[in-house]
C-alpha cells in the first residue's frame, strides 16, 4: 500500500501488518477480515494454517481468490500436497462470488468473500483438525510468495 492508502486504512480504523509474516497471521480471538486479493495460494495456506480451529477460522473473513477456483484448477494432487489446509477446509468455507465489473473482467474475476461458519467447521471430521505441521513448500513448482529474508 502506498502511504496515502494505508492513511486512509488508518482514518477507517485499519490497520496493516508493519512487516511481512507470509500469511502466518493469527487472528488471537478478534474477528478479522483479510484482504487478499490476487495473493498466492501459500499465503492461503499459511493463513488458515496459522489459524486451524474451528473457533478462530470461524472469526475470519477472507477477501480474495476463489478456493472454489483453486480446487478446480489445481490437480487434487498437487492442492492436497502442497496446500493441504486450502484443501481441508473446502467443505468448512462458504464462499460468494463477487460481481464481476465489465471493464475489470480479467483483474477481478476470480474474487470471492470467504467465511467459515462454526457449524459447518465442526461437522468435519475429527482427524481434520489433528494434522497442524507446518506448510514448507519444498515440493512446490510455482510458489508464489516473498519469503521474509527475500
Amino acid at each position: 500500500f502506498s502511504a496515502r492508502e494505508a492513511a486512509v486504512l488508518r482514518a477507517l480504523g485499519l490497520w496493516l501488518l508493519p512487516e511481512n509474516e507470509e500469511g502466518k497471521h493469527g487472528v488471537e480471538g478478534e474477528a478479522t477480515v483479510f484482504y487478499m486479493v490476487h495473493c498466492g495460494k501459500a499465503l492461503y495456506n499459511n493463513l488458515l494454517w496459522s489459524n486451524w480451529s474451528p473457533v478462530a477460522l470461524s472469526k475470519m473473513v477472507i477477501i480474495g481468490n476463489s478456493f472454489r477456483g483453486i480446487e478446480e484448477r489445481l490437480l487434487s494432487r498437487i492442492l492436497e500436497r502442497d496446500y493441504s489446509y486450502i484443501a481441508k477446509v473446502l467443505k468448512g468455507v462458504e464462499e460468494v462470488a463477487l460481481p464481476s465489473h465489465p471493464r475489470y473482467l480479467d483483474t477481478f474475476n476470480d474474487t470471492s468473500v470467504h467465511w467459515f461458519p462454526l457449524d459447518k467447521l465442526q461437522e468435519l471430521s475429527p482427524e481434520v483438525w489433528d494434522f497442524v505441521e507446518e506448510p514448507m513448500y519444498q515440493d512446490c513448482e510455482d510458489l508464489e510468495i516473498i519469503r521474509k529474508g527475500e
